[in-house]
């Protein structure tokens, strides 16, 4: 038999909730498919700690530039990273603290995950 606890919330009736726009729901989907991949993802985090050129991310990371930079472009054509050139090299970070926070909040969520059910497969 169903739980038929109620919500603490004081009011859910259709007219009171506010809806983003399904473009800005296919936007944001975009966002976490992109970050969604766990190599992405470790990239995002390294550029969360400051900006890096694409061969201090290939070394640090241990792939190939070519590698890198395929995820590069997947994370700035989202609009997830931002970039700069300074002579020969190509600096990358993230675009604004948005992307910063998302990231932080996501990897802590998942730390908390991981240490409330430890030994629970998905």
């Amino acid at each position: 038999m169903p739980n038929k606890t109620k919500c603490s919330h004081e009011d859910h009736s259709p007219k009171s909730l506010s809806l983003p726009s399904q473009q800005d729901i296919e936007r944001a989907s975009a966002l976490f498919r992109a970050m969604g991949e766990p190599s992405r993802l470790k990239l995002l985090a390294m550029l969360d700690q400051g900006e890096r050129c694409v061969g201090e991310i290939a070394d640090s990371l241990s792939d190939k530039l070519s590698t890198v930079s395929q995820r590069l472009k997947v994370l700035r054509a989202e609009g997830l990273i931002s970039r700069r050139r300074e002579g020969k090299h190509l600096f990358y970070c993230l675009a604004d603290n948005h992307v910063s926070l998302l990231l932080r909040n996501a990897l802590a969520h998942a730390g908390e995950l991981e240490s409330s059910h430890p030994h629970e497969s998905t």
